[in-house]
């Protein structure tokens, strides 16, 4: 059954980081948000769209404000001949078959319905539309999509499982995997750890996996950031336990600060350039220098969407990770807007920094 998110207030279109943590903390609870519809305030086109979805075998989260709170539930009401009562509260549709604080569900036909509501710096209800799947993710490195896929889905077919496969960089999958009913999702991840040992990953959240990882191994990480301004280092803290691993990061935008923050050496930046492998080698040695961390990444490239010559164009990024024994750093050639590229960037450095120390992450 298809779950759609249906925001109601302008509040939800124009304040983003609202917006970005209801979808994420929905994702965490459900397989797939299949549609995300906006509403405006007052906007006369919802009611028709609310009976529409009455009427269809779907589940619906409707994510508004106490301005449309009841608004919403008058209209949900109209729509299935019933009347608001106050029920722990608040005044919600007298069928509504469960409720709790700012949170009830309906069930109405073939549809489900979940409304909450949350205002600016308020925690999210709880949501009660249930998963009706059982899903699980893996992350698969080294591999291209169509190979993974030759190998994955005749073990998928066996064990009644279906998975979707996405490409995040070129050699870093993202693999959901999700079952109905008589499905084994442990038997399937069991034979694809035993067909990928060396190259998979069973966890739900890479980065919490790469926390957890070096935290169990006491071992910490530090960066060294110049087009990606920071990106990687939000990559990691916006998770719990990034203070156990993360040594600190520096964010060295100019040449200068390169020089005298990271040690990196002027003569080598005037040959080669700032966006070069010889650069984010030194930016990467400097950043271990400077820290108590066991490895470091550094990023340097050209974001975009202005600023690329020929022979260093937009979309060219260098990465160095290093480890106290080992460095590597490549070049990549990234194509999309500038902060596509960002992120980008940041995906390959942590498929990266996975891949110079196998013996931990696998």
């Amino acid at each position: 059954m298809k779950l759609n998110l249906i925001f109601i207030g302008n509040v939800f279109i124009y304040n983003k980081p609202l917006q970005e943590y209801v979808i994420r903390k929905i994702e965490e609870e459900n397989e797939f948000i299949s549609s995300i519809t906006y509403f405006k305030d007052g906007d006369n086109n919802l009611f028709l769209y609310l009976e529409e979805k009455l009427n269809s075998t779907t589940k619906n989260i409707i994510v508004t404000n106490k301005q449309n709170f009841t608004t919403v539930g008058k209209l949900i009401s109209t729509v299935t001949s019933d009347n608001q009562v106050l029920k722990d509260n608040m005044l919600i549709p007298s069928n509504a078959i469960t409720s709790k604080n700012r949170s009830y569900l309906i069930e109405y036909k073939d549809t489900l319905l979940n409304v909450v509501q949350i205002d600016e710096m308020e925690k999210l209800p709880e949501i009660l539309i249930s998963d009706s799947f059982s899903t699980e993710t893996i992350y698969l490195f080294n591999e291209e999509k169509e190979n993974a896929i030759a190998m994955l889905e005749p073990i998928a077919q066996m064990y009644e499982i279906n998975i979707d496969v996405i490409v995040l960089v070129d050699g870093f999958l993202k693999i959901n995997i999700y079952s109905k009913k008589y499905g084994n999702l442990s038997k399937f991840i069991n034979n694809a750890k035993q067909l990928l040992s060396k190259k998979l990953i069973h966890t739900k959240n890479i980065m919490r996996y790469i926390i957890e990882t070096l935290s169990s191994n006491d071992k910490k990480i530090t960066f060294a950031e110049s087009c990606t301004g920071g990106l990687l280092t939000y990559y990691l803290t916006k998770e719990n336990g990034a203070s156990n691993i993360l040594d600190g990061s520096l964010v060295t935008y100019s040449n200068k600060l390169k020089e005298n923050w990271l040690a990196v050496d002027k003569e080598v930046i005037d040959r080669e350039g700032a966006v070069s492998l010889d650069v984010v080698s030194e930016m990467s040695e400097g950043a271990l220098n400077v820290s108590d961390a066991d490895y470091s990444i550094s990023i340097s490239g050209v974001a975009g969407d202005f600023g690329g010559t020929k022979d260093k164009p937009v979309g060219m990024v260098c990465i160095g990770v290093r480890t106290k024994d080992e460095h590597i750093e490549e070049t990549l050639c990234l194509d999309g807007d500038r902060n596509y590229v960002q992120h980008q960037s940041v995906l390959y450095a942590l498929k990266m920094l996975i891949n110079i120390d196998k013996s931990i992450f696998f």
